[in-house]
């Protein structure tokens, strides 16, 4: 994402530092400051269940407080750069890191799901501020376009690394202590940042500043609001049977009203919140189209952990030691993603491999879902699917960019962010609505041809009893839990179907994907140029 620097237009001649703190050192620590974030925001999906039963909750309310702090950190871009323009770095730092030391104890204290839920959004918010500011300040410290482009995807690498590298991390934590010592941990982790920014940096305050008193607090409630309601019904949808519901109707019918009164302010206001403009450039919304592929397909690594717990029964801290390999494939594939970037290659040429990796992942997995497996196995696919993700996520994000003029970048900035956020979500509704549609579709189909007559059947059922019978237990209350563990195993093989079925949806969704970047040679009119020192990723 691009903001933007007003107060610090000059930051190499400007002293925002003081002149004994290495320049490396400088860098270094700015970049720190935002991973205490980046581990908040999927801190709760690193273990549903273990976080879904500290407060007391069901495991869709976990998911929603993520898509809040989702919601919070992409309803506040584009407010923030006003804020950004009226404080002083230094002031503002101390301000946002206190804040959100003070969340993080919030955080840490609650036991309540419903007073996690707000705060989880002003945490979206905090994060926006940290971003923005932390690498605004390394960006224009960057002299070449080639630093440049290698800060964008060392952050967007990170990015796209916190949810399996939060999972290696909390595991033997979460596992030891209650799954809130992580946010005591988060605490202590934003103290050395705010003690090298009070030490190291001045108390420069810019000669032209820009006051507060016309900020466009209206449509950043409506922006906010519409994300909201959008991650609500995407969460929930399917467990309230969608439109049926009278939360989800309404929560439909809102967003079509917030929507049509957001569009018509965009266009009457002098300096509207996001530049419409942008929509008018074919390949801005052709970049949108991938990058919502992308985030659609990326996720369902998650079905990959489900199925290694509940299936296989891997233990939690075992399945974050595999995710190193996912982990290795992402920081493989943003480098080279970044080496392609800089030598100028065609953006088709980064797309086509990365999508043909999602592809030949999905197949694989097709193909090793099972109800006994070798956990060496999963080891190849689970890089090759960090591999396509990290090709593709930074290139896509700067020919979104590039695809606009550099006047209205902060927009196009913002509704890629916005896109990534709608991804997330969409991702979530459709595990859900398949986890459920396909499961008893499947159930069904075996109760069809199981029965007590089946000989396979009757066979499971004898061995089962006289099993549980030689083992002491009376032969009626055997035969009981004989039929107990035979509709055990059809939920085991339900889930693993289910999962067989998302995964062959997402095979010709990634066909039609590659058929698309083949044949569409518009795609390469844009090219992957970072045009302005003065814009910073979020």
């Amino acid at each position: 994402m691009y903001m933007r620097i007003k107060s610090i237009s000059m930051a190499r001649k400007i002293p925002v530092f003081k002149r004994w703190a290495p320049e490396w050192l400088i860098k270094i620590i700015l970049f720190a400051m935002t991973l205490p974030g980046i581990i908040i925001f999927f801190l709760p999906l690193t273990n549903i269940n273990a976080a879904a039963g500290y407060y007391g909750c069901e495991p869709a309310d976990i998911q929603f407080s993520v898509a809040l702090f989702y919601a919070g950190y992409v309803g506040f871009y584009s407010l923030e750069r006003r804020f950004f323009s009226f404080l002083a770095a230094k002031e503002y730092f101390l301000i946002f890191t206190t804040m959100q030391i003070l969340a993080s104890l919030i955080c840490y204290f609650t036991h309540e799901i419903y007073i996690l839920f707000p705060v989880r959004f002003i945490q979206g918010m905090l994060f926006a501020c940290n971003v923005n500011l932390s690498l605004t300040l390394i960006f224009t410290r960057l002299s070449t376009e080639r630093g440049r482009e290698i800060s964008f995807s060392v952050f967007f690498g990170t990015l796209l690394c916190a949810l399996p590298f939060n999972n290696l991390i909390t595991a033997e934590l979460i596992d030891s202590y209650n799954f809130n010592i992580i946010y005591k941990v988060a605490i202590f982790s934003y103290l050395p940042g705010l003690l090298f920014i009070s030490f190291t940096m001045t108390n420069y305050k810019s000669a032209a500043r820009f006051p507060l008193y016309k900020l466009d607090w209206q449509s950043f409630a409506l922006y906010s609001t519409m994300l909201v309601l959008i991650g609500y019904i995407m969460i929930f949808g399917q467990e309230y049977y969608w439109l049926e519901d009278r939360r989800i109707l309404g929560s439909v019918v809102g967003i079509l009203i917030l929507t049509i009164i957001s569009v018509y302010r965009q266009k009457a206001i002098k300096r509207p919140y996001i530049d419409m403009r942008i929509f008018r450039y074919r390949n801005f919304k052709v970049g949108l189209l991938i990058l919502f592929i992308m985030y659609i397909c990326r996720f369902t690594s998650g079905i990959t952990n489900t199925y290694f717990v509940t299936e296989l029964h891997f233990d939690p801290f075992y399945v974050s030691y595999i995710n190193v390999f996912n982990i290795s494939g992402l920081v493989t594939g943003v480098i080279i993603a970044c080496c392609m970037v800089l030598q100028k290659k065609r953006i088709q040429y980064i797309w086509f491999p990365g999508f043909l990796m999602l592809l030949l992942f999905h197949v694989l997995m097709y193909y090793s879902f099972d109800i006994q497996a070798d956990e060496f196995n999963y080891f190849i696919p689970l890089f090759i699917q960090g591999l396509g993700v990290g090709l593709i996520m930074v290139p896509t994000v700067i020919y979104i960019i590039s695809s606009v003029p550099a006047s209205i970048g902060p927009s196009a900035a913002a509704v890629a962010l916005a896109i990534r956020y709608l991804g997330f979500c969409v991702s979530i509704a459709l595990i859900n609505f398949y986890e459920l549609f396909e499961k008893s579709r499947h159930y069904n189909a075996f109760q069809d041809h199981l029965t007590e007559t089946d000989p396979e059947v009757k066979n499971f059922l004898y061995r089962q009893t006289a099993r549980l019978a030689a083992k002491g237990m009376p032969e009626d209350h055997a035969g009981k839990a004989a039929h107990k563990l035979l509709i055990g195993k059809l939920n085991i093989q339900n889930h693993v179907r289910f999962a067989m079925d998302y995964y062959e949806m997402m095979v010709w969704l990634l066909a039609a994907t590659l058929v698309l970047i083949i044949f569409f040679p518009y795609l390469n009119r844009t090219v992957l140029y970072l045009k302005s020192r003065r814009l910073s990723p979020a």
